[in-house]
């Protein structure tokens, strides 16, 4: 049976705006269990070069889970990275398994 780690997302609340009316935000970090980390396809990786972006891995995020994953930071395995794109969503029940969206990470440091 496939099983994922758990994973330290920042998801960004809103506090407010600054003086030039633009929106602050504050960093809450929250675990998400059961997320898979994998490889990601060459084709992933080359796409992502010509964008700058050095793809690390793909995650699967479970279905049960509802935070947004564009644009942040996710901490696994002592490192921090940061998603890469929109999550990849599946259709639910075409999918068998426990994970309906993938993202892609890029090491942030």
């Amino acid at each position: 049976m496939l099983k994922g780690i758990t994973v330290k997302l920042h998801v960004k609340q809103p506090t407010g705006t600054d003086d030039f009316g633009a929106p602050t935000y504050t960093d809450e970090v929250v675990s998400v269990d059961n997320v898979l980390v994998g490889q990601p396809s060459e084709s992933d990786i080359i796409t992502g070069n010509q964008f700058g972006k050095h793809i690390a891995y793909t995650l699967g995020i479970p279905k049960t889970d509802s935070h947004s994953w564009e644009d942040t930071e996710v901490e696994f395995w002592g490192k921090k990275f940061r998603t890469v794109g929109m999550p990849a969503q599946g259709i639910e029940e075409m999918v068998p398994l426990a994970w309906g969206r993938n993202i892609m990470v890029e090491l942030y440091e």
